[in-house]
């Protein structure tokens, strides 16, 4: 396959996620769906894995242990219950304010040289999540509505999650088998889940299971693990890691096309704004779409 087509492809199913998600979760309880999500995940990847598995040290292990903590735990939990508050199509565009998080993260842990230019444009990008985050106070009848804000902190509190899984795994992920890295993450990352999943299991029980919920466990378990990752990961292996980054792009554009005849949930003056001010901040910042100090820095999708 094309390894372009391979990441259009990869990167559509994680942009349609955050609608198909929030359509889950109004049958499915948050750490029900995170739980069968990474633990039956893993189970796939378990032959892939052991197929090439290699010895890790102890530093290797414990560097898993935080990507798994910071990607899986704390990004998943705070996503899903973001997504349980807020539009479904603020989750990617928040999400695509990572790189600005990175670069001040390079800057104060890995001595990469702030320039005027860069710093400007972060804080444009800044600008924009913030726009997207607290627009439910000053949008028409969501003013008084603080359970979007909320929702929107939550998807923000995610996106931190995921950026200080880049840098924890910054490099354990360039030497490990990467379906060896999954698999481990995915295990360690659904420990965490299992507490609030049997809580839940007292008000929730699969008997209960709907469409809703049975399409948001399948799509997360083998469409944007399964099939995603594959083919992300043989994209990665015949493209440059700079190029790659690019394509992450697409997944707002999913989101939307799946979120209007999904969730009713269409794109407000706000939004756009936010959108612009996002992806205009990091284009100044660069001089092209997507930032990463990539060769520092390993970009992981969980």
């Amino acid at each position: 396959m094309n390894p372009i087509l391979a990441l259009i492809i990869a990167n559509t199913i994680w942009g349609a996620a955050s609608p198909i998600f929030k359509f889950a979760l109004e049958n499915v309880p948050p750490f029900t769906l995170a739980f069968l999500r990474f633990f039956l995940a893993g189970l796939i990847f378990l032959p892939l894995a052991i197929k090439k598995w290699q010895r890790l040290s102890f530093q290797q292990w414990l560097e898993l242990f935080l990507v798994a903590f910071f990607g899986i735990s704390l990004n998943i939990s705070f996503y899903f219950l973001g997504l349980k508050e807020t539009e479904s199509i603020n989750a990617p565009i928040i999400a695509s304010s990572g790189p600005v998080f990175i670069y001040i993260l390079s800057t104060m842990f890995l001595h990469e040289k702030p320039t005027l230019r860069k710093s400007i444009g972060m804080f444009i990008g800044l600008l924009g999540v913030s726009v997207i985050v607290f627009s439910p106070f000053i949008f028409g009848g969501k003013s008084l509505e603080f359970g979007a804000v909320k929702g929107n902190v939550f998807i923000f509190v995610a996106t931190m999650g995921a950026v200080l899984q880049t840098l924890f795994g910054r490099d354990s992920l360039k030497k490990i088998n990467p379906y060896q890295a999954s698999l481990i993450t995915f295990f360690f990352g659904s420990l965490f889940f299992i507490p609030y999943f049997l809580k839940e299991m007292n008000t929730w029980n699969f008997s209960m299971l709907n469409t809703a919920g049975a399409v948001g466990i399948f799509w997360g378990v083998f469409f944007s693990s399964a099939i995603a990752y594959t083919l992300f990961y043989y994209a990665l292996s015949k493209i440059e890691a700079g190029d790659v980054g690019i394509f992450t792009y697409i997944d707002p554009v999913a989101a939307v096309v799946i979120a209007i005849p999904l969730l009713h949930e269409f794109p407000n003056l706000f939004y756009l704004l936010g959108s612009l001010l996002v992806f205009g901040g990091i284009y100044l910042a660069e001089g092209r779409i997507h930032w990463h100090p990539f060769h520092k820095l390993k970009i992981g999708r969980i």
